[in-house]
């Protein structure tokens, strides 16, 4: 009795194995190439972002449910793929939907010698977006540490602020907000690696620092790399996902800091890519008073993997042929609400509906689980190999 249950067992398990269609191989990047437009990407920057979705891809090996990261520069992951990465320091600032997880780690020669930051994403984006704290506040450059501003009030704590930014003139953001969730979670996160970081500058000056972030992760990297910058580190942002972080003045604070319209292809200095389907970079919605900054690279091809000819450059905030003009081309853009700025008429916009804060059909939410994690890989498991979407197909090679 026993015997036959097991050979029954067994020929389930072989009818359940053959059923699973088999993957298709995955097509050489050179035959996904397009020609070369004024919108292609070049080689390089390609390479770039597929090895940056794998840097970001690591951190999901950070908190609660992560295997962790061990040094040298060990995990469950994708770690086996940078052999001259150092491990300097994991942090996760706590279960609540504003805390955040990452690493900091060093890419040594031959590898090019940066400084990583890398912000781990959620998988309760939509609850954050929308549940922690969506009506925005003012947002105040450069913040000084807490205990300055505890200590000597927010006028003397504004006055230090000043004297340590590099253009002290540049350093006022006028009539500017920020999500108060993505903002409490780059606080939070600030004293876990600030002075880690300002010793890491000091002690290797000849390396980039260079920010990744995925998702929330997108968001905390945005407003991080805003307090780099001030400091003049000059930092390299690539996002992947990033959530609209603020209002329109905030927007373009971030395109005057990173001269993000200044700059094309492997110039540019904040890559904020996005992907086909993906609802996250189109909230919280523009009818609630928040914009896309420029930088876009847009991923049009909806399945993994991406060429080269897939991915866009994107001209200013909202470019018609890209997800960041969305809004404007399918005509969904609601100005007299949008051009509502400033907090207390935000507010005023809150109390007038009681669905203000419902997601539209037209987002398709559950692409979170699809769009929103398909950057050249399904992001967001730490396992051996990644997500098991991509256990079949075979590595990316650099093109040439």
């Amino acid at each position: 009795m026993l015997l036959r249950a097991i050979k029954l067992t067994l020929l389930l398990l072989l009818g359940v194995a053959t059923a699973v269609p088999k993957r298709p191989p995955q097509v050489p990047l050179s035959v996904l190439e397009a020609p070369q437009t004024g919108r292609n990407i070049s080689v390089e920057l390609f390479n770039d972002l597929e090895e940056l979705s794998r840097i970001v891809d690591i951190a999901y090996c950070v908190g609660t449910v992560g295997l962790g990261i061990q040094k040298p520069f060990l995990c469950a992951s994708r770690c086996q793929d940078f052999k001259h990465f150092e491990l300097v320091k994991t942090w996760n600032t706590g279960p609540l939907l504003a805390d955040g997880c990452g690493y900091i780690a060093l890419s040594h020669p031959p590898s090019a010698p940066r400084i990583i930051i890398a912000f781990r994403g959620t998988y309760s984006i939509a609850n954050t977006i929308i549940d922690l704290s969506t009506i925005p506040q003012a947002y105040v450059p450069y913040p000084g540490d807490d205990d300055e501003e505890q200590e000597s009030g927010p006028s003397e704590s504004w006055r230090r602020i000043l004297s340590r930014s590099v253009n002290p003139a540049s350093s006022k953001c006028d009539s500017c907000t920020v999500h108060a969730g993505f903002w409490t979670s780059w606080r939070h996160t600030r004293p876990h690696i600030m002075k880690r970081l300002e010793g890491l500058v000091s002690l290797y000056p000849d390396y980039r620092v260079t920010v990744v972030g995925h998702s929330l992760g997108g968001a905390v990297a945005a407003l991080a790399s805003l307090d780099f910058h001030a400091r003049g580190w000059n930092p390299q942002v690539t996002t992947f996902g990033e959530p609209r972080i603020g209002n329109q003045p905030l927007m373009q604070y971030i395109d005057k800091a990173f001269q993000n319209e200044n700059h094309s292809g492997s110039s540019v200095v904040y890559r904020r890519v996005t992907h086909i389907n993906d609802p996250v970079p189109q909230l919280p919605l523009s009818e609630w008073g928040y914009r896309t900054h420029a930088g876009e690279i847009y991923i049009s091809k909806p399945e993994l993997p991406p060429g080269r000819g897939d991915l866009r450059l994107c001209k200013g905030d909202s470019d018609p042929e890209c997800l960041g003009g969305a809004d404007i081309a399918s005509g969904n853009s609601q100005p007299d609400r949008a051009a509502r700025d400033d907090i207390e008429s935000f507010r005023e916009l809150a109390l007038e509906s009681k669905d203000f804060l419902e997601i539209p059909a037209r987002f398709r939410i559950w692409q979170l689980f699809f769009a929103h994690r398909d950057y050249f890989w399904r992001l967001g498991l730490c396992i051996p190999g990644g997500d098991p979407h991509d256990w079949y197909r075979k590595p990316f090679h650099s093109i040439h």
